[in-house]
């Protein structure tokens, strides 16, 4: 892959807008990235990324993202730490799982898991999810399904390069009754440990091409906080409609290049 000015550019600027929306609704950046890595730089006539080197390169923007974001969240007392510490570990095992697995599977069916995880999340945004209380102390969660649906999500998320919050979110917004505020800012913390995992698999390996890597990490740690500061102050309907889209969006656009 000849790696231009222009094409590192090119890379920065999707990082800048993947770690933006990253902070802003509570994602890791990885259902946006990974897509625009595939699609944007041969349209500008560059060769681009392979569905490997694509997920490798979303790993670690999802680790700078997500940590990123997570810090823009600290200080409003948004961190849930036992819903945290519980998905956080199960997603950490499910991710390392998928990571090092990755490299036995196919392109076809990296993008074919890719394509399953953003459908599955499509469907569950639009379940709607019951009110509940803005205030950590008064929320409880079933910690097996915690557990259980982060490590699975965990070993797919692992296989495309991605931290899980994609899935994450609407499972905890929907299965869990988490509030929406908190939600975005757990699941940040909780893609941080996944995507440790994702990246550790990636680099062993070798589908990390550190030129790349580097400049998207760079892009997101500039901009994740900006969006997690947007989030804070945006209607918590918003941004889960954003999310909604965005989702929808990508795996409209994946399953009709593996359909057609």
């Amino acid at each position: 892959m000849v790696m231009s000015a222009a094409f590192l550019i090119t890379v920065f600027i999707i990082g800048l807008a993947g770690s933006f929306l990253s902070g802003l609704v509570g994602i890791g950046g990885a259902i946006v990235n990974y897509p625009m890595l595939l699609y944007i730089p041969p349209l500008l006539g560059f060769s681009g990324f392979g569905p490997h080197t694509a997920a490798g390169v979303v790993a670690v923007q999802v680790l700078a993202a997500s940590f990123g974001g997570a810090l823009g969240y600290r200080k409003g007392g948004q961190l849930y730490k036992p819903l945290i510490l519980y998905m956080g570990i199960a997603v950490l095992i499910g991710s390392l799982i998928g990571g090092f697995g990755a490299q036995y599977l196919s392109e076809h069916i990296i993008n074919l898991i890719y394509a399953i995880l953003a459908l599955i999340a499509v469907v569950m945004m639009f379940i709607p999810a019951k009110a509940s209380n803005e205030q950590p102390e008064n929320i409880s969660f079933n910690k097996w399904i915690a557990s259980g649906s982060a490590f699975i999500v965990g070993i797919g998320a692992g296989i495309v390069g991605a931290g899980g919050a994609f899935l994450l979110v609407p499972i905890m917004l929907v299965m869990l009754r988490i509030p929406t505020r908190i939600t975005i800012a757990s699941s940040l913390a909780i893609t941080f440990i996944s995507s440790v995992g994702s990246v550790t698999g990636k680099l062993f390996s070798g589908d990390v091409p550190f030129l790349p890597a580097a400049v998207i990490a760079v892009a997101s740690i500039l901009t994740s906080q900006l969006g997690a500061k947007a989030g804070q102050r945006a209607n918590t309907k918003v941004l889960q409609w954003i999310l909604a889209a965005l989702i929808a969006g990508t795996a409209i656009k994946v399953w009709s290049d593996i359909l057609f």
